[in-house]
């Protein structure tokens, strides 16, 4: 799948290596179910590698300045991640679900908040588009996006209105002319809703009631582009409590004229697209929650090693082989389901919302956790950013909130297995 994208990367000026072959390196690697295929197991490598030489080195320094690297950010684009499940006719490099798992997983391991950017421009615009859009305005905006010329997000919530997704307030009406939809109202906790902190992003899905009700018809989703009259910043959101490096912003439409061309689908259809795109979204989520707990497991293991107490490593102690042990186990069932789902789905599919929310809610919880543990193993140096778990427990927590609330994912699911439990179980 990723062949001309690997054929495209300068591996020696990217990494100040004389020579990487990286086909060869990986035919001697043994095929597992975390890499289904030789593919895959060429792109984990390749993202290990930039995480170790890229991403590594300035996770403290731009979470601690909460300051979004663009300029990192746009590597990704070379290496034709940007839009890794977007179709190559549109500048994308064709790859599956597990494709993405494994780049979330990996950037995650280093740098959630730089991971985050990635998800919300990559699956929350790109394959947004790339799978609900027609083919104008996939050719339009998508080659674009894909290079990192442009970045993208998606904007869903609103100040009074988060897992209530059908109460949103943010309104489209047709104007007059019937050449534009007219936008007002505002949406709240965006990702990527500013790269400087000064104004918007540059591409947006954005989501409004097109409709007077509640219903699954009442919405439709639009391409909003920056320097549109009437969208402007409202605020860049200061000192959150994790991913730092990523930026969260307030979004404004004031009477916003959007050409009826920026309708993406149909008019009331965006609830199907916002489903379907929901799937992978939690899917990836929980891969990002895989990368903390990887990490931190790498790191308390290390340093039970390392750290002597009492006369001998307190890896030898029973109560540090508990939290370190148990971890793993936890890791291993989390990354177990969650593989298992992203080898089975289909990106251009509905109706994997049971196992998606399941990966989700299993895997967050899993990675806080995980996390949690590692501060107590390092004790106070567990509690300082230098050793980095301080920083990913502090990550963790959103991921059992943004992209669906745990609480979302417990009415979901038992929603789907009063619904399906005899075909389910």
């Amino acid at each position: 799948i990723l062949n001309m994208l690997f054929k495209t990367i300068n591996y020696s000026k990217l990494f100040n290596y004389t020579k990487y072959n990286l086909s060869t390196k990986t035919k001697k690697q043994k095929i597992d179910f975390f890499n289904p295929t030789n593919d895959h197991l060429a792109l984990r490598e390749m993202i290990k590698n930039f995480v170790k030489n890229e991403v590594d080195k300035q996770a403290l320094e731009y979470n601690k300045n909460e300051v979004f690297n663009i300029n990192l950010f746009r590597k990704l684009g070379e290496f034709g991640l940007l839009g890794i499940t977007a179709d190559t006719e549109y500048g994308g490099s064709g790859a599956d679900a597990v494709s993405a798992v494994i780049v979330h997983e990996e950037l995650s391991s280093s740098d959630p908040a730089f991971c985050l950017s990635y998800l919300a421009h990559s699956m929350l615009f790109v394959n947004n588009l790339a799978q609900n859009g027609n083919h104008e305005q996939k050719l339009k905006y998508l080659p674009s996006t894909c290079s990192g010329e442009k970045i993208g997000g998606m904007c869903m919530s609103e100040p009074g209105a988060g897992t209530d997704v059908l109460g949103m307030s943010t309104s489209a009406k047709l104007s007059e002319d019937k050449k534009h939809y007219i936008l007002n109202g505002s949406k709240m906790w965006i990702t990527n809703g500013t790269l400087d902190g000064k104004t918007t992003g540059d591409v947006y899905l954005v989501y409004a009631k097109t409709g007077s009700g509640r219903g699954a018809g009442d919405l439709t989703s639009f391409i909003v582009e920056k320097d549109m009259p009437g969208f402007s910043l409202g605020q860049k959101i200061e000192n959150k409590c994790g991913m730092r490096a990523s930026m969260t912003a307030e979004l404004v439409f004031t009477d916003v004229k959007v050409p009826i061309e920026n309708v993406v689908g149909t008019v009331g259809g965006a609830t199907l697209c916002m489903m379907r795109n929901l799937e992978i979204e939690r899917i990836v989520l929980a891969a990002m929650s895989l990368g903390i707990a990887k990490r931190c497991i790498e790191v308390m293991n290390n340093y039970s090693i390392e750290r002597k107490a009492f006369g001998k490593s307190i890896g030898d102690f029973g109560q540090i082989q508990k939290a370190i042990a148990e971890s793993y186990a936890e890791f291993m069932a989390a990354r177990s389901y969650v593989y298992n789902i992203a080898q089975n789905l289909e990106l251009d599919s509905y109706g994997n919302g049971l196992d998606a929310d399941g990966v989700k809610l299993f895997a967050a919880t899993m990675g806080k956790r995980v996390a949690d543990r590692a501060i107590q193993v390092l004790g106070g140096y567990g509690y300082v950013g230098e050793y980095q778990v301080e920083r990913l427990w502090r990550d963790s927590k959103l991921l059992e909130i943004g992209g669906g609330t745990n609480e979302a994912h417990h009415k979901n699911m038992v929603r789907d297995l009063r619904k399906f439990h005899k075909e389910i179980l």
